[in-house]
């Protein structure tokens, strides 16, 4: 169950890394062109086949009322009836165009009658009043014509029409039309849907040529990705064909080259480093048969330091503690070259975390100056000989540089995960850690000489502890107590997995190294 959950998480993840990758953003630019430039076209495009549309049909239907209007107005008897006009607007709107007329007989003193082809329509009423002003204004310009033929377009119960007026010259009666745009509204509807229909499709292909320009041009970019996530992983002979002579291909060639350089350094470094390791270990081989007999005639000397002069006896001492100095050293570096050729293996037994420190303290005739805060019981698989080094360099360390009491304290700690690990704290009664010299505790070699000058180890104690607990799969971490000193806390899993090549019988025969070294 958790593998699939797990899966899908990353699928997930994988989804939302697509939707964010360049192909999204090159395919919705595409896209997003394709609609502006279709939605332009296509709005442009209705409106000046509106205009037409609208324009044709006024105009044939203004012109024939004018024309019809005027010959059936010369028809009408002088001194016309009512009569009379309702004949003449049922003639009017016998019209192939089919709108309806108001014809309107006027006097100075105002309108005496008023016919309508057909009143269930098109009445008098409907007229916009500006329209009926417009109509019956005076034109002051020199055209022979006293009146303006005038329409505007109204929507009447949610229709669109043409409505348009003009008085017959001579006298004659006023006459209105009303004609439905109805069907123009229909043919424009018919086109706006036709327009849309094919701005959709023009997105649509636009995003399919897209994704098809996307796919061609994100390839190389995706072998690129690819060659290049290989190369970080450590796989240097990684090259790419290059294909064609465009700017990718000159990309492709500027990484091949990358590479090649970079795999020439990184062998170089490489064989420099094995060198380097191979010298120091066989350095330290070399010194041990000499250190071996200088340290068993300084053990002469150094019993017979009470029965030498007053003024060589010094001398005597001095070199039997830079000889233990030296020989400590030798086995440091030796201990080093195994971690570095990952060769450092453990010989794993069920030990009792307080026993163990108190066989370390014990060991060193530390009990006076160190207090064990810790309850016996605390059973952990660990390598009892390499635990051993790194309580003595921590406990050692901190004798050193922060003064007594040192207090150990060793507690329990299981994660969200439900691993049980073991904590030991060694804390210090000295002025702490600089908060500069902090981040390098654990570097090889590093001495903080200014803040501790009366330090006379060789800087690789606290290394090879770290390097101890890194072995067990645990870890060790420095900070400042908030009341003065400073704390190295050692986190260790409960069950320790060896490497699967463990060679114990060799491990158990290697020299313990130097028991305390500085921070």
């Amino acid at each position: 169950m958790r593998d699939a959950s797990e899966g899908r998480v990353r699928g997930w993840l994988r989804t939302l890394l697509r939707l964010t990758s360049l192909r999204l953003r090159l395919v919705t630019v595409f896209a997003l062109v394709a609609l502006v430039a279709a939605v332009s076209v296509s709005g442009i495009a209705y409106w000046l086949n509106r205009d037409a549309v609208l324009t044709r049909a006024q105009n044939s239907a203004l012109s024939d009322f004018r024309k019809s209007l005027g010959e059936k107005a010369t028809t009408l008897p002088e001194g016309a009836t009512c009569d009379d006009l309702r004949v003449m607007a049922a003639a009017v709107a016998n019209n192939t165009l089919d709108y309806d007329v108001v014809l309107v007989g006027e006097q100075d003193t105002g309108p005496i009658c008023t016919a309508e082809s057909d009143p269930s329509i098109f009445e008098l009423d409907m007229v916009p009043d500006a329209l009926v002003d417009a109509v019956h204004e005076r034109r002051d310009d020199d055209s022979p014509a006293e009146y303006h033929l005038y329409w505007q377009r109204i929507t009447l119960h949610g229709d669109p029409y043409l409505i348009g007026g003009t008085q017959v010259i001579g006298g004659g009666p006023t006459g209105y039309m009303l004609n439905s745009l109805a069907p123009e509204r229909d043919d424009l509807n018919s086109l706006a849907w036709s327009l849309g229909i094919a701005t959709a499709l023009a997105v649509i292909g636009s995003i399919l040529l897209a994704q098809a320009a996307a796919t061609m041009v994100l390839r190389p970019v995706q072998r690129l990705s690819d060659a290049a996530q290989r190369l970080g992983e450590g796989e240097l002979d990684t090259r790419l064909e290059v294909r064609g002579a465009d700017e990718l291909a000159e990309l492709t060639r500027t990484f091949n080259r990358s590479a090649a350089s970079l795999e020439r350094r990184v062998k170089d470094l490489s064989a420099r480093e094995a060198a380097s390791r191979r010298f120091v270990a066989d350095m330290s081989h070399e010194l041990r048969t000499p250190m071996t007999a200088i340290t068993a005639m300084t053990e002469v000397l150094e019993d017979e330091v009470d029965n030498l002069d007053p003024m060589i006896a010094p001398a005597v001492q001095l070199v039997v503690s830079e000889t233990r100095r030296l020989n400590d050293l030798v086995e440091n570096l030796m201990e080093v070259t195994r971690f570095d050729a990952g060769t450092a293996r453990m010989v794993l037994d069920d030990v009792d975390i307080a026993d163990q420190v108190t066989a370390c303290i014990d060991a060193r005739a530390w009990l006076d100056a160190v207090e064990v805060n810790a309850d016996r019981g605390i059973i952990a698989r660990l390598d009892p000989r390499r635990l051993d080094v790194i309580l003595a360099n921590l406990i050692g360390n901190a004798l050193k540089h922060g003064g007594s009491p040192v207090r150990v304290t060793i507690r329990e700690e299981t994660t969200h995960d439900g691993a049980r690990n073991v904590l030991l704290d060694v804390a210090d009664q000295g002025p702490g850690i600089p908060e500069e010299v902090l981040p390098h505790v654990f570097d090889r070699f590093y001495k903080a000489s200014a803040s501790r000058p009366r330090s006379d180890g060789s800087g690789l104690g606290l290394s090879i502890a770290l390097e101890n607990a890194h072995l067990h799969g645990g870890d060790i971490s420095a900070r400042n107590a908030p009341g003065g000193g400073a704390v190295f806390t050692l986190r260790l899993p409960r069950e320790a997995q060896p490497p699967e090549d463990e060679t114990a019988g060799a491990e158990r025969r290697e020299s313990a190294p130097a028991e305390g070294e500085v921070r």
